[in-house]
């Protein structure tokens, strides 16, 4: 019942349909035992009576069944499959709805393969159990029921060998049941670690060309198809022996009807007819009991990929709005950090009562040994995570209190790690704003100066990018990215190691037109190359989550502490190295 009473929401919609689908089916199992039921009087008109007249008549009226029989059964099938593609499309549409309103400390301690099985295999597991299971169900219950009221009817006698085997299959029925979900949850987990791996390998090709891992890739996908392949066995195993047992009890009981029933037409108390009927009857219980053992293991699985799912769907925002959460306008907002300390974990503190303001128009820079918390801070900001301590506001009001889509209209970072999408330059940088326009596109490639590079191109603005960029520099996916940030029309900018990618002179290209463009607002400047910040209005130097210090260029020089140690190494760096860092 776990499964269906939580497909019932996405069943909800399509409700009417899934009703009339289900009478169908049921008209069609009625059918089939009216049809049945004919075969008393015509077998017993062709032996006993040899009545011509009620061969014809009783044949017609099986032609007419049939023909109905094959209308319902297109009908209910049609239906059927519309309805289950609709509930699966419904399911996955919502988990990946759900996925991103997670919080990056969700995606942080998952691997996207894993979720990407979960999404693709799990849900898909679901698709014959979504309507299909409910529909036989229903099905096999006409039948069970039908055929049973019919068997007690011609003989009551009769029927006491077949239910005194009922106790018998439902043990049976639990015994394996539960091991076929247990096999099935460790299947599907297989198949998620098979999904990581593959991910992995293709997301890291070059990594794994360059080191000459491909080896061992191999064999670390190996061995766990390897693990699936046994795991697939153990649970063929269960339906192999499942499935035998459960015919062999029903073929018993309808060897012992054979017996007894053979005994009583010789008696004269049953016709030919009537125990030809009866077998078909008892026959046709085997499809109902075989058919609900098929359908519980199916459930069993089902259940596994449903709490794989479920998983997932109950897993709450770590980020959310306050209940008094209002929309704020950042324009000329000031951002102030009061005491505010972070820890990725309970063990590692990363930033350790950090403060500072920054005012509108001003550009802050900050710099500092690697691990040092940089990163952190713009994350904080941009309230991808909340402090553990402290807090942040923006125009006065704190950033849980500010509602987060108001937050991210407002706000844009360029990350460390360039992320691109496997469509075209222009599709990427429209990507910050789906409402803007060619000649604002064009205007922020200006600014990111990467419009010379793209006009180049045989294809322009339609060059594709390939997946994660990877057709490109890092220097011009840099610059593309940088774009897609302008265009957004942010009031506070966060750099984070922007334009690490680039040589000097590009550099100062780039941020000469970014302070240009966004002079009244905000901008939060992670900083590669210490040279390149020198006209920041504000330099914070952090070192083991906490500010040493913090001034101007000029007086941070004077001060001769940190930073002025990692800007003459930086200076001296320069002058060693003979080219840039990225010319294209």
């Amino acid at each position: 019942m776990f499964v269906f009473k939580n497909l019932l929401p996405f069943l909800r919609p399509y409700r009417l349909k899934f009703f009339v689908t289900v009478f169908l089916v049921m008209s069609v199992a009625v059918i089939n035992l009216l049809m049945i039921r004919l075969t008393a009087p015509l077998w017993d008109a062709l032996t006993v009576h040899r009545d011509s007249k009620l061969v014809a008549i009783t044949a017609l009226l099986l032609v007419a069944l049939f023909f109905l029989q094959a209308l319902l059964t297109v009908g209910h099938l049609y239906l059927q499959a519309w309805v289950s593609q609709h509930v699966i499309a419904d399911i996955r549409q919502y988990l990946f709805n759900h996925l991103q309103k997670l919080s990056l400390s969700f995606f942080s301690q998952r691997r996207t393969g894993e979720l990407m099985s979960r999404l693709m295999n799990d849900v898909g597991t679901l698709q014959a159990v979504a309507t299909e299971t409910p529909i036989d169900i229903a099905k096999h219950i006409v039948i069970l029921l039908g055929a049973t009221g019919f068997l007690i009817y011609m003989n009551w006698k009769l029927c006491v060998v077949i239910v005194f085997l009922l106790p018998l299959l439902t043990l049976v029925g639990r015994f394996f049941g539960k091991r076929l979900k247990i096999l099935s949850i460790k299947i599907q987990d297989q198949t998620a670690a098979l999904s990581v791996i593959v991910e992995e390998v293709i997301a890291s090709i070059r990594v794994v060309k360059s080191f000459l891992q491909d080896q061992f890739e191999q064999q670390r996908f190996s061995r766990v198809l390897s693990e699936g392949v046994l795991l697939g066995l153990s649970r063929a195993m269960i339906l192999a022996t499942f499935i035998p047992v459960i015919t062999f009890l029903t073929f018993s009981a309808a060897a012992a009807v054979f017996f007894y029933g053979g005994s009583q037409v010789i008696e004269g108390a049953m016709t030919p007819g009537e125990l030809f009927a009866f077998v078909l009857f008892a026959g046709i219980l085997i499809g109902p009991v075989g058919g609900m053992a098929r359908l519980f293991s199916k459930i069993k699985e089902a259940q596994g990929a449903m709490e794989r799912i479920f998983e997932i769907l109950n897993t709450k925002p770590a980020i959310f709005d306050a209940q008094e959460a209002t929309d704020v306008s950042l324009a000329s907002g000031k951002i102030c950090l009061s005491n505010i300390s972070f820890s990725y974990n309970t063990t590692s503190p990363v930033l350790n009562s950090i403060s500072f303001l920054a005012n509108p128009g001003e550009v802050i820079a900050i710099v500092g040994p690697t691990g040092g918390g940089k990163s952190t801070i713009l994350n904080l900001i941009h309230r991808f995570y909340d402090p553990d301590t402290g807090n942040i506001t923006i125009n006065g009001k704190d950033l849980p209190t500010i509602r987060l889509e108001s937050l991210y209209q407002q706000i844009a970072l360029v990350p460390q790690e360039t992320i691109l999408f496997g469509g075209t330059i222009f599709e990427n940088i429209r990507y910050g704003s789906r409402r803007a326009t060619d000649e604002e596109v064009f205007s922020a490639s200006k600014i990111a100066d990467v419009h010379s590079f793209i006009e180049d191109t045989p294809f322009g603005y339609e060059t594709i990018v390939g997946e994660k960029g990877i057709t490109l520099s890092g220097g011009q996916r840099q610059r593309i990215a940088i774009a897609r940030a302008i265009i957004k029309n942010p009031q506070v900018l966060l750099l984070d190691e922007a334009t690490s990618s680039l040589d000097y002179d590009s550099e100062m290209r780039v941020y000469n037109g970014l302070f240009q463009v966004m002079s009244s607002k905000i901008i939060i400047v992670v900083a590669h190359r210490l040279t390149s910040i020198q006209s920041a209005n504000r330099i914070l130097v952090v070192d083991k989550g906490n500010i040493i210090e913090e001034g101007s260029h000029g007086s941070l020089l004077t001060n001769k502490g940190l930073y002025a140690s990692l800007y003459a190494r930086a200076s001296n760096e320069e002058k060693q190295t003979s080219g840039p860092s990225d010319t294209k």
